[in-house]
């Protein structure tokens, strides 16, 4: 017998046992009589296996009911079963449902907004795409690599929710096969976008990326995620998801590029998330690609900390002024209220 809070299912072994006890019959005597293994018999009698149509036409010669009842018996409680197991896992799902972030979901349109608990586990699978939420098994896309600014129970959900997302939009595009070594060869192209406007990088940079198997996609910050950017391969193409987290242009091609080394270094295709080498490995790629040490090095041999030098630098080197001056300003050698009118800010739908 097994149960939820609303239903109980009894398998037809339960009138079995009580048949055998009517009659006085023992398990092996009835096994006999049956033609069955006693191990069969004690399984059939606890409900361990499916009673089918060559049994139920035994036990109307053995019994003397007929074979319609049992029949009837195993439907009914077959039906009661699947009940009770999704009965149960509503339960479960419900637990897990209030740790995800449904009411920002909502507000991002991924899901319809409802207060109903039951119908937030319905939408969810069918966002998550799985039966039972129970499934999301330690909410990890296997290779997901991702740049983030924290960690917890919470940002673990919204980084669930969040790449499941970019990983749906991401179907949506036409992109060609996977080309990791055309993908090196495009970087010097993609930094030099930088000098651009969202309105005229956006369009080349998803053309870019989709001739390498790239498909790029632009996600609001859902908060709680302490997300930058994520990466992993879904199928035939890669996925590269980046959030404005912040706004700031020089934090929008950091995580980018940052996004690109997990690619290109082919940690996307490990089947465990990325390692604390890995990430900072991947934050000096892009902190040296967006900047090089031999030129980041002779900017701070100069006046550093005047705008027309940072400008003028920025020019020479071909990337956008706040890129250096977010560089500057992560090293601690310019402050941040200093040169707002550096710092672009990016708004992406």
């Amino acid at each position: 017998m097994v149960h939820s809070k609303n239903t109980i299912a009894v398998a037809p072994g339960a009138t079995i046992r009580d048949q055998l006890e009517y009659r006085g019959m023992s398990q092996k005597e009835f096994a006999a009589r049956m033609d069955m293994s006693e191990k069969h018999i004690s399984h059939l009698i606890n409900g361990k296996v499916e009673l089918t149509s060559d049994v139920s036409l035994r036990l109307e010669y053995v019994l003397g009911i007929p074979s319609s009842y049992w029949m009837n018996l195993e439907a009914a409680y077959r039906e009661q079963l699947a009940r009770v197991e999704a009965e149960n896992d509503m339960d479960a799902d419900e637990e897990i449902a209030k740790k995800i972030p449904y009411a920002k979901m909502a507000a991002f349109a991924w899901v319809p907004a409802t207060r109903q608990v039951k119908e937030k586990v319905r939408y969810l699978r069918n966002f998550f795409e799985v039966a039972k939420l129970g499934l999301l098994e330690n909410l990890c896309i296997p290779g997901v690599a991702y740049r983030a600014n924290g960690t917890n129970a919470t940002s673990d959900y919204a980084l669930a929710a969040w790449s499941q997302k970019a990983r749906l939009e991401a179907r949506k595009m036409n992109v060609s096969a996977i080309n990791i070594a055309l993908l090196q060869t495009k970087i010097p192209e993609i930094r030099a976008l930088t000098l651009l406007t969202p309105e005229s990088f956006c369009e080349r940079l998803r053309t870019i990326l989709s001739e390498c198997g790239v498909a790029i996609v632009f996600l609001p910050h859902i908060g709680g995620s302490f997300l930058h950017g994520a990466s992993f391969v879904d199928g035939n193409h890669i996925v590269l998801g980046l959030t404005v987290r912040g706004k700031d242009a020089d934090r929008f091609w950091f995580s980018l590029f940052h996004e690109l080394y997990h690619i290109l270094a082919g940690h996307i295709n490990s089947a465990l998330h990325t390692t604390q080498e890995e990430e900072s490995d991947a934050d000096t790629f892009a902190r040296d690609t967006l900047i090089s040490p031999d030129d980041y090095g002779r900017l701070i041999m100069e006046s550093y900390a005047d705008k027309e030098t940072i400008v003028r630098f920025a020019q020479e080197i071909g990337v956008a002024p706040g890129i250096v001056l977010g560089r500057l300003q992560k090293e601690g050698l310019v402050s941040f209220d200093r040169y707002h009118d550096l710092k672009e800010q990016y708004q992406i739908a």
